[in-house]
């Protein structure tokens, strides 16, 4: 063990790094790099005052605070490192036009890029999954440029190729198309979310409006996304014509539902016969609209269960609307009252309790009247209007039901049984015999 950590093999060692680094770090190249390193450091710190100052300001204004107030310590944190970072990179394409020496520069901006680029997906990215694979990616990219293996690897993974046509797929294609697609879907949805929200917050839009342009917007970002995406791989997209047959057969036959409901929903946000908001009744369930998708329509009961019904029911199946062109709704409640019972008072009692339910509206104002005279009772209408058909239909009739029972109650008023007469058409005469057990 001794003779492994001799005197000599470690000085032999010493020697050998000090040789390495006069050859290869104390040199005047070097030197004249971390010189540049250090004095780019020092103009982004000298610049990254005023820029911090303006961005303040910036967030300052209320119209700009209230949407990026959470993008707003990011972004304050990464203007030094980011004006560092144009720095190198410019005196890095400087090094290289006038053919001196940059690598350690070069390797200071791979680095600092890729700080950078993590710490921007680790703030807008909210899986953990996503976020850490990005930062895995950004260092793998760094660590080869760094090392000079990142071209190798790319004219590498360039080689496994196949020829489909005039079309050349190497790995390294799929591999770039599947980040850059990747990156623009992210890109997509996320702006898509960005521009919904902006547009729920205009007040001269009716909700299905609302969300017709939020789910254009949503489309074509997606679609935009893609066509980016399969552009920058260098596939031609009229190739896709040769399959425009295919897909047009597949969409009649398996996806006929799937089509149908989004054409569905198309047509019931342009001419807003069910938009968010509204009281429906369909097929028994009764609830109000939470919202309007592609496919389907979410539907909350009263019960507090959400049911998704196909847009293509709202068209084809009959739909009551409680709200459609107007909140106002007239509900009837049946009262039976006793033949002796006092009419002109058992109307009026019921009148007085339905103006003392707060939902029945004054005006219209409740009226009551007389139907019939039924088999056991005098039939009596009540008829009273709401207009807030989403708290609930039925309830307004239990209440008004009890005010009038308590109300009859103190009244004396009489809610019959059900009666029926017995009428016998003949009598017959039936012997009755009494016998004395005792024999007496």
């Amino acid at each position: 063990m001794a003779a492994s950590f001799s005197s000599e093999k470690i000085q032999a060692a010493i020697d050998w790094l000090s040789a390495w680094l006069l050859a290869n770090v104390l040199t005047a190249t070097s030197a004249v790099q971390l010189a540049a390193i250090a004095v780019a450091l020092v103009v982004a710190w000298v610049a990254s005052k005023p820029a911090r100052a303006l961005l303040a300001r910036s967030f300052a204004d209320d119209r700009v605070k209230d949407r990026f107030e959470r993008a707003r310590p990011v972004t304050m944190s990464l203007v030094l490192p980011v004006l560092w970072l144009v720095l190198l990179w410019f005196m890095t394409s400087l090094a290289h036009e006038l053919e001196q020496p940059g690598q350690l520069i070069r390797v200071v901006a791979s680095l600092l890029s890729a700080w950078v680029v993590i710490r921007v997906s680790s703030s807008l990215i909210a899986e953990p999954f996503w976020s850490k694979t990005a930062a895995v990616v950004a260092w793998s990219i760094a660590a080869l440029n760094v090392l000079h293996l990142l071209q190798p690897i790319i004219a590498f993974l360039d080689g496994f190729a196949i020829t489909l046509g005039q079309a050349r797929i190497s790995a390294f294609v799929v591999l770039k198309g599947v980040g850059v697609a990747a990156v623009l879907l992210w890109a997509a949805v996320t702006m898509s979310t960005v521009f919904q929200r902006r547009i729920e917050q205009l007040p001269n839009l009716t909700p299905s409006v609302q969300v017709l342009i939020s789910q254009t917007l949503k489309v074509a970002l997606v679609s935009l996304a893609i066509i980016i995406a399969l552009g920058s791989v260098g596939i031609d997209l009229t190739a896709f014509a040769v399959f425009s047959g295919a897909v047009g057969v597949g969409v009649g036959f398996g996806l006929q539902k799937i089509v149908s409901n989004l054409i569905s929903g198309i047509i019931l946000l342009i001419d807003r016969s069910i938009k968010p908001g509204d009281v429906i009744e369909i097929g028994g369930s009764f609830g109000q609209v939470n919202s309007l998708g592609a496919r389907y329509a979410s539907v909350i009961t009263r019960d507090g269960a959400e049911h998704l019904i196909p847009n293509e029911d709202l068209i084809t199946l009959e739909v009551v609307n409680w709200s459609y062109s107007s909140r106002l709704i007239r509900r009837k409640v049946a009262v039976g009252v006793s033949y002796n019972a006092d009419i002109d008072l058992a109307t009026a009692l019921i009148l007085d309790a339905a103006k003392e339910v707060e939902r029945i509206l004054d005006d219209p104002a409740p009226k009551c009247q007389m139907k019939g005279f039924g088999d056991s009772s005098v039939d009596l209408e009540l008829r009273f209007w709401i207009n807030d058909p989403q708290n609930g239909v039925s309830n307004v009739a239990d209440l008004v039901l009890r005010k009038v029972w308590h109300k009859f109650r103190e009244h004396s008023v009489e809610i019959p049984f059900p009666q029926r007469d017995l009428h016998i058409r003949s009598a017959t005469v039936i012997p009755v015999k009494t016998e004395n057990a005792g024999g007496a």
